[in-house]
This record gives structure tokens, sequence and C-alpha cells, in this order.
């Protein structure tokens, strides 16, 4: 009887769900979806109004005598910098608002008490961000289309740097979200480092046609080779070789996502 009972309180402290949690995780990604299609007036919608204002204001602003750059009429040359830039900053709004409102109103323990570990954990809040962004970009890509008459040159290169994109600012959002303590500290890391990032990384303008060392530097920021590899994607030209902006890519992403999963694992900032 007494070895019947200690067999039994050892299996209270087994993971009894396998090696993933599959319930768990789709729990927490069902989650970080509902939190945003709950409100899609300020998820979606907004971002659309946005980009068609950056559109509009260069429209008018600029009007017909702006000249090609690239070869590209520039409103063509500016849908994927725009499309892009919003991808950037829904994706990595969605996982750091999540963690910080968590830890804000003090029902983070909601989320570490669960039998999920650190790569489901990440799973779960990257889940939010890839949807978020891929529907963002699938609105405004089609508006973009209609806009400017021009489809897509290579579709699968679009959609590989938009989902690179997706995860390292979802990645970004996890470890702004873990390091914030209340949300004023969250916008000073929006204003200050995400927004200027993709302002500066050829957005509205080719790099090329900056001065050293300012040219230079921009190879340096990869938030650079996601817009310039979409924006090969959906136009087929870019100032950097897709390949090696794919590969630049892929590494941040790893070294971003690896981080996550250190601090997620260790608790570090997250526990109350």
């Amino acid at each position: 009887m007494s070895g019947m009972m200690s067999e039994k309180q050892t299996a209270m402290g087994v993971r009894r769900f396998g090696r993933v949690n599959w319930l768990g995780l789709r729990t927490l990604a069902t989650r970080e979806v509902m939190r945003f299609v709950a409100v899609w007036q300020q998820t979606v919608f907004a971002p659309l109004m946005t980009a068609g204002l950056f559109v509009l204001v260069f429209a008018l602003a600029l009007g017909r005598g702006r000249s090609e750059v690239m070869g590209l009429p520039y409103l063509q040359f500016l849908g994927p910098g725009i499309l892009m830039m919003t991808v950037i900053q829904n994706a990595f709004a969605n996982t750091s608002s999540s963690i910080t409102g968590a830890k804000v109103q003090g029902n983070i323990i909601d989320t570490l008490m669960p039998p999920l570990s650190a790569g489901e954990l990440l799973a779960g809040y990257l889940a939010g961000s890839v949807a978020r962004a891929g529907l963002v970009a699938v609105v405004i890509g089609t508006g973009m289309m209609l806009v400017t008459g021009a489809g897509i040159t290579h579709p699968l290169w679009a959609v590989t740097f938009v989902l690179l994109a997706a995860l390292l600012l979802g990645g970004l959002g996890i470890l702004a979200g873990i390091m914030a303590q209340k949300f004023d500290q969250m916008a000073a890391i929006t204003n200050f480092v995400i927004t200027p990032l993709s302002f500066l990384s050829g957005t509205f303008y080719s790099v090329e046609a900056l001065p050293e060392p300012f040219r230079s530097l921009s190879h340096w920021n990869p938030i650079f080779y996601l817009i310039d590899g979409a924006r090969y994607g959906v136009t087929g030209v870019s100032d950097a070789s897709p390949l090696r902006g794919l590969l630049i890519c892929l590494l941040v992403v790893v070294a971003v996502l690896y981080l996550c999963w250190r601090w997620l694992k260790s608790g570090y900032r997250m526990k109350p």
C-alpha cells in the first residue's frame, strides 16, 4: 500500500504531456491571437489607415514629378517599405504588450503556473506575432497592389522576409516585455529603438543615396535587410543581395530567439 502511495506521489512530479504540451501550447497561441482579433479596429484597421495616410501624403507632397527610385515609380518603391514597417511595429507590439500588460496587471502568474516549457511559451507568444503580422501584411499588400497596379514578383521571397520580420520583432518584443516593468519603459523602447530602426532602414529611400558613414551603418541594421528583402520579393529590385540578407536575418533571428528561450527558462524578470 505504501509502495503504491509512493509511486503516485512520484508520478505527480512527472511531465504527463509527452515531449510537447500541445494543449497548453494551443491554448496560449489561441489567447495571443484572440488578444488582437478582439480589438481588430486597433490592430488591423488602424495600421491600414496609417499606411494609407503615408501613401497619400507622399503622393500629394511629391506628385508625379518625383523621379524614379532604383528604376521604379516612387509609390511602387515605397509600398514594400511601408508594408514591412507596419509588419515590424505590429509584430513587436503583440508580444511586448502581452507580457508587459500581464506584469503590470499582476496576472503574469497565469502564464507561468501552467506546465509549459520555455520553448512552448516562446512558440505560443510568437504565434500571436506571426498571425498578426501575416494578417496586416495581407491587408496592406492587397491595398498596395490595388493602388500601384503591380503584382508580386517573387512571392516566396516576400513571404519569407515577412515571416522573418514577425519572428525577429516578436522575439525582440518578448525581450522588451521581460525587461520593462511598466508601460512607460515599453513606450521608450518603442519610440527610441524600434521606430527609428524601422524608419532609418530604407523604408522611404534607397540607402545607396546616403552619404558615408550612414550608408555603411545602414548595412549593420538587420531591419534594413528585412525591408530590402521584402522589396526584392515584391518588386524584384534591392539594395543588397537578397541571399546575403536572408542569411543575416536568419542568424539574427536564431540569436534573438535563443536569448528569449534562455530568459523564459530562467524566469528572468518574469517571476513576481
